[in-house]
């Protein structure tokens, strides 16, 4: 049986100090921040590994800690996964003992049977190996498989792709999204990356200096600029962009592309793997995004959007994030260009205009979770 966890925490080391609370349903729930934010702290807090100056911690109406009533439950009694950045796993022992490992330390009703959990992560061929020959992505998935076979009821995930290339965090990311599908438990998914977090999560917290300073639905609290330059950092100012929910209108076999569709506007993607009607997010990235006033020709970019200027916003010297709203159904997404361009063209608020967006500009591989 699934519960809702409810998390109260203020704890201090040295300089810095935590105070968050919040909860966090069935489903995930991602934590993002910057380095030094208190992420790590908090997980760690819950699972039992350090213990708050104040809290009070419970998944339902179990207390794992509760400091004024002076109850503390170990560890290894709150039926807790817990999947670190690094595998860490046993290096005497196979991948299947590893697994087994955690099937000695089994609570009772199992989430996902142990066969299941090797299909999911598609781990079967590694049985026999060793973790020395596993490559990071593979050594992950082990872990994660460890991890679930504890039957836990809740599950933290650490930064688990952080340690991982671009291209093992891409291999691994399917596997993690069939989890998310699967299982109808709490798990708290802690990244600094927001692509992670708009392909895995139903919802965001967002820690800053040991505090919460914005949390709700994903796109809602990831579409706010101070909030992505916050997780993004300095350096990357204009990688921001705009999280979109769509859907999938159609597949062409033969050009080996998808057509996603929200309010007013639809985009062409790589062919997706997904069924008619899959809910997926999108990120459109505001410096990927070029603007027209007059409707373009013969142009390799093949998602080229009807819109009109709703506002325009210095970002920098010499940048300006242009607000475009879709002439049908009122979708707002961000484009970044130079104020010399938008000088040349003659920018106006309520301007038509025609918005392009490159095709390699939108991450619309994740599906959204199914409602609960």
């Amino acid at each position: 049986m699934t519960a809702t966890l409810t998390a109260s925490i203020t704890r201090r080391a040295g300089n810095f100090s935590l105070d968050i609370a919040f909860e966090a349903p069935p489903g995930v729930t991602g934590i993002v921040g910057p380095s030094g934010a208190g992420k790590t702290m908090a997980l760690q807090a819950i699972a039992g590994l350090n213990k708050p100056d104040r809290a009070r911690i419970a998944l339902g109406a179990d207390v794992f800690a509760d400091t004024k009533t002076g109850v503390f439950i170990p560890p290894e009694k709150r039926r807790i996964g817990y999947v670190f950045q690094e595998a860490r796993l046993f290096p005497h022992m196979t991948v299947a003992a590893n697994l087994d490992y955690g099937l000695t330390r089994q609570g009772p009703d199992a989430p996902v049977p142990k066969d299941e959990v090797i299909d999911l992560l598609g781990i079967a061929p590694l049985l026999p190996r060793q973790p020395h020959s596993l490559s990071g992505g593979e050594a992950q998935r082990v872990a994660i498989g460890r991890a679930l076979l504890r039957a836990p009821r809740l599950l933290l995930m650490d930064e688990p792709l952080a340690s991982l290339d671009v291209r093992r965090r891409r291999e691994i990311m399917p596997f993690l999204e069939a989890l998310h599908r699967r299982l109808r438990l709490p798990v708290i998914f802690v990244s600094h990356n927001i692509d992670e977090i708009i392909r895995l999560a139903d919802r965001v917290i967002v820690l800053h200096g040991g505090k919460i300073v914005a949390e709700g639905a994903v796109s809602d609290v990831l579409n706010r600029v101070d909030v992505q330059r916050l997780v993004l950092g300095e350096a990357e100012d204009d990688s921001f962009g705009t999280v979109l929910e769509a859907h999938v209108a159609a597949h062409d076999d033969d050009e080996h592309l998808s057509e996603l569709a929200c309010p007013g506007a639809a985009f062409f993607v790589a062919r997706l793997p997904f069924a008619i009607g899959a809910a997926v997010r999108l990120r459109l990235r505001a410096r990927d995004i070029s603007i027209a006033t007059e409707r373009p020709r013969s142009l390799s970019i093949q998602n080229v959007i009807e819109a009109e200027i709703a506002g325009m916003t210095e970002t920098s010297p010499g940048q300006l994030d242009v607000t475009l709203r879709t002439r049908d159904g009122g979708t707002l997404f961000h484009a970044l260009i130079t104020q010399r361009a938008a000088r040349r063209l003659g920018l106006a608020e309520d301007m038509p205009v025609w918005a392009l967006v490159k095709a390699v500009a939108i991450a619309g591989g994740g599906t959204l979770p199914p409602p609960n």
